[in-house]
């Protein structure tokens, strides 16, 4: 493979390439898959300086190029398959997240709900009845719907009591992520999106990995609490303490469904007023967040 540009000689081929991942003063030799794009090289850096990175500010990638003896911000494309060097830069606004929810600019993702979890998944049902009213809520406000199921063939299809009539998507998968190329490229279709409400399963798995990459993207994510569980209680509070952490905002159904409404007068509120009042199962799922 041609070598991009800036990259320092040596690496090549399949396997791991080294990169040497420069934030503040710092400076770590790590290495990414050979071909690693944008959003791996994201998720190496989180890995890396998740406790100094601060998610509430936006940030550059810039790659060293040797012809300018500088750095440059990373090439549109850019995948690494020599050895190279990137920083992750700071811009000097900070942006605060408001967490501001309208349905204009919103997209449901749904993960992974599926019969085979039933039995291993702790408060099961009762995600399973707070995540099919926020697809009720989805479908009364005109909210694209992405569903994806982690390898139906031995885990089953999303759960019959799930309605998944009117989904944009609805993909089987074997990464963990639900971010997939048929999951960006529908993104890249609905204009204005900003904002990503993730519910299902697992919270340390699916949901984490999704999340990490949907911010990566510059993408505000909430996570709906009482509508995403784990096998592991632990698991899934260690998970929720650690997104929120980077920026990401852990909420509940009645508060998203409210703060899409905004108004006692839009006129969806009655509809949505009456699925709030099928109110949340009293599963104690809320305070292991």
């Amino acid at each position: 493979a041609a070598a991009e540009p800036g990259a320092a000689p040596g690496g090549g081929g399949g396997g791991s390439v080294p990169v040497l991942f420069c934030f503040s003063v710092f400076a770590r030799p790590s290495s990414v898959p050979h071909g690693a794009g944008y959003e791996l090289l994201i998720q190496k850096f989180l890995s890396l300086y998740g406790d100094q990175i601060d998610m509430h500010r936006k940030f550059v990638v810039q790659l060293f190029a040797e012809e300018w003896s500088q750095y440059i911000d990373l090439p549109k494309g850019f995948l690494v398959n020599e050895r190279c060097k990137v920083r992750l830069v700071p811009l000097q606004i900070q942006i605060t997240t408001l967490g501001n929810l309208t349905p204009s600019s919103t997209v449901f993702f749904c993960c992974d709900m599926q019969e085979r979890f039933r039995p291993a998944i702790k408060y099961f049902g009762d995600i399973i009845s707070v995540g099919q009213r926020l697809l009720q809520g989805a479908r009364l406000l005109g909210i694209p719907v992405i569903v994806t199921e982690q390898y139906p063939k031995g885990l089953g299809s999303t759960v019959q009591e799930i309605d998944l009539t009117g989904a944009k998507l609805v993909l089987p998968k074997t990464k963990f992520s639900m971010v997939l190329p048929e999951v960006e490229a529908a993104l890249a279709e609905i204009p204005g999106v900003r904002s990503v409400v993730l519910f299902g399963v697992e919270t340390h798995v699916c949901i984490q990995q999704t999340a990490l990459e949907l911010i990566g993207r510059g993408l505000e994510v909430h996570i709906v609490a009482d509508a995403t569980s784990s096998r592991s209680m632990m698991d899934r509070m260690f998970a929720l303490e650690r997104l929120a952490r980077t920026g990401i905002i852990v909420t509940t159904s009645e508060a998203i469904l409210l703060q899409l409404v905004a108004d006692k007068e839009h006129p969806k509120f009655k509809e949505i007023q009456n699925l709030i009042k099928a109110s949340a199962p009293e599963s104690g799922l809320l305070s292991k967040v």
